[in-house]
């Protein structure tokens, strides 16, 4: 089953010259859902991980359920000011503005090793956040797991350059 074919493409979303990849034709296809979560899940099942963490808000959607067939915990990297408990934040770049994630304090622990999971890696800012929030609270970063990279916008490169390891499904070229 091709993942690819199952996500949309919205032109000038959320800004004129954006193409957006759309996963939730994937997300509501029963099959197209399942072999994403059982494909990032097999890529991992004999890896040493502690944790899952997702980026938010459809890194969770697609973490939670590949934490759950791994039998691991899955951390939530949110938004500012979405954790109720102490947290640690990190302010990054998006292709269209600014933004900033944080992690409850008590979410890794020193030595634990984590693979990072999001829908999509375009600049590679948010990534490139989230795995030094993780790194700043003493974890490893096993690999940036994405279901689709855009290749042409260089955040793969931007991570694979600072050391991190790099996974994706599916890639959308030029955009």
């Amino acid at each position: 089953m091709q993942i690819k074919s199952r996500i949309r493409t919205i032109a000038h979303y959320p800004h004129e010259g954006i193409m957006f990849r759309d996963i939730t034709t994937l997300l509501k296809d029963p099959v197209g859902l399942r072999t994403t979560i059982q494909e990032i899940s097999n890529r991992y099942k004999t890896l040493k991980i502690d944790k899952v963490a997702g980026i938010e808000s459809r890194g969770f959607i697609i973490g939670a359920p590949v934490a759950y067939e791994l039998g691991l915990g899955f951390v939530p990297i949110r938004k500012k000011g979405k954790l109720p408990a102490e947290t640690r934040g990190r302010d990054y770049q998006l292709e269209y503005g600014s933004d900033r994630i944080e992690i409850h304090l008590d979410a890794i622990q020193r030595g634990d090793r984590v693979l990072l999971i999001d829908d999509l890696i375009a600049t590679g800012g948010t990534a490139e956040a989230a795995a030094a929030l993780i790194q700043e609270m003493g974890g490893e970063v096993v690999e940036c797991c994405f279901v689709i990279d855009l290749p042409d916008v260089g955040g793969r490169s931007r991570l694979e350059i600072q050391g991190f390891k790099v996974f994706a499904l599916c890639e959308f070229a030029g955009d």
